[in-house]
């Protein structure tokens, strides 16, 4: 019996009004889960027929390529229908000779590679992440050498308050209340780069008569929103749920579309949030990790309160799910200080414990954890790159937190010294002065939800990095362990 045949079309609104754009650019999106990376990939399909066809699609990070569920995932359910095969890193190529690409612009001097290039089509995915240089730039290879394409970008985002991509698509938003205009959406209008500000007009023939010789773009911002993908929510009627628990900022951003809510203090934590427990109530089995932020900074007259190197201890009850926050070292000291410290808190928390560090991007942040990784030879050590803002990386610890209301979250806090500090910290995040306990505790809890499947991290309301393949089950759980030749002080345990 043939095949039956696969029909691809967008869904009828907005991913139609995007997928049907005669703008030179049209971004699209404005809130999670409207089928952005869908319609983004069904737009690099249009000239499959085309042998002469070549075109890219952008993301900030080579990872978010390949990320489970991302976009080459959903591309493997889509071009080999077409009769594409993957061709070489991360290309697509279809019986007719034409190519899709699938590339990345991590660092800005990275859009020089691109020198020479002609594009007719050029997809970013996810715009917010990339900077507004890296855009124009490509705009600028924008171009097709055959003269069969019109050439043509095609853009996807979420919304962000503090990007450039909120001011470019400005228009097409309410400045009052941060929501999309709705008889704004799909509007084209005209820009051009005059004495290096951009202006607008409706009309190209306007921009032209006000200024004679410039060449304008057409430009529209579509928005959607998961209302708008009702394929998506029957395939995953649980994700609005977890969209519902994000906090309120993230909730406004994500659910909503809303281009200019900020996060005050309170959003994230609050006191109400944590159950306090003592040290001798903390469960026999659990999983443990301290997670750094490193500051080498003293106090000074310039500088009289500068950030604090802390090391944030949690484990986690893999029958039960808790989360505990069983200490902070928090601390001022030069790099020097701050790898000995760390080496010895390693030491006291004993081998059975993992060790987080994160790395800032640049070579200077790969040497440095480097050296620090010597240091620590013997011991289980975690690198997280830092990719994402320390918002995002403290979602799912809020929701987790903040559960159902007060005091019906899932992490506790052991009774202690520190506490006043850690509180004060959470409940002032993001707008206080230090953020340095929020972004240690984050990071451990970020990756104790990736083990042993005791959380499932797949139902926390932010989708969470994986840091490498997850462990057998008691993998770490069991007596301490000690590489061969290596000598370390006798691990002191107990209440802090």
């Amino acid at each position: 019996m043939a095949d039956a045949a696969v029909e691809f079309r967008p869904q009828p609104g907005p991913q139609e009004q995007f997928l049907s754009s005669a703008a030179d650019i049209c971004i699209y999106g404005g809130a999670a889960y409207g089928g952005k990376t869908f319609a983004l990939l069904l737009e690099g399909a249009r000239f499959s027929g085309d042998a002469d066809f070549g075109g890219v699609i952008f993301r900030r990070t080579a990872p978010q390529i390949t990320a489970e569920g991302g976009l080459w995932d959903t591309a493997e359910k889509i071009y080999p229908l077409l009769g594409a095969e993957p061709y070489g890193q991360k290309q697509w190529r279809f019986p007719s000779g034409a190519k899709l690409s699938f590339s990345h612009l991590q660092h800005e001097k990275d859009k020089f590679s691109w020198q020479g290039a002609q594009l007719p089509l050029i997809g970013l995915d996810e715009l917010t992440h990339f900077t507004e240089g890296q855009f124009w730039y490509l705009v600028s290879r924008n171009r097709d050498p055959s003269g069969t394409v019109k050439p043509y970008i095609r853009a996807t985002t979420n919304p962000d308050p503090d990007s450039w991509v909120a001011t470019l698509i400005e228009w097409w938003i309410d400045q009052d209340t941060g929501y999309a205009i709705p008889e704004r959406s799909g509007v084209i209008r005209y820009v051009a780069r005059i004495n290096d500000q951009l202006e607008w007009a409706d009309t190209a023939a306007d921009l032209i008569a006000r200024h004679p010789g410039c060449q304008p773009l057409s430009l529209t911002f579509v928005a959607s929103s998961y209302k708008d993908n009702p394929l998506g929510l029957a395939a995953d009627p649980g994700y609005m749920a977890r969209l519902s628990n994000l906090p309120k900022v993230e909730a406004e951003r994500l659910k909503n579309g809303n281009w200019l809510i900020r996060a005050a203090a309170g959003d994230y934590f609050r006191e109400s949030d944590f159950q306090f427990i003592y040290a001798t109530e903390l469960p026999a089995r659990r999983l443990r990790a301290r997670f750094w932020d490193r500051a080498a900074t003293l106090p000074s007259e310039a500088n009289p309160d500068p950030d604090w190197t802390a090391g944030v201890l949690l484990s986690l009850d893999p029958d039960s799910g808790m989360i505990y926050i069983e200490h902070v070292d928090r601390f001022r000291g030069r790099p020097g200080t701050v790898q000995a410290r760390i080496r010895l808190r390693a030491e006291e928390d004993g081998h059975p414990t993992a060790v987080g560090l994160f790395r800032d991007p640049g070579q200077a942040g790969i040497a440095d954890v480097d050296h620090l990784i010597r240091r620590l030879a013997g011991y289980r050590t975690i690198v997280v790159p830092e990719t994402t803002s320390k918002e995002t990386k403290a979602g799912p610890l809020s929701s987790y937190a903040a559960g159902a209301g007060p005091g019906q979250g899932k992490v506790c806090i052991v009774r202690g010294a520190w506490n006043a500090a850690l509180i004060a910290e959470l409940e002032n995040f993001p707008k206080g002065r230090h953020d340095d306990q929020v972004d240690g505790a984050a990071g451990a809890f970020n990756w104790l939800a990736t083990q042993l499947g005791a959380v499932d991290y797949r139902y926390l309301p932010v989708p969470l990095p994986r840091f490498g393949a997850r462990p057998a089950p008691g993998a770490f759980l069991g007596a301490p362990r000690r590489a061969a030749a290596t000598t370390v002080r006798p691990a002191r345990r107990g209440v802090y």
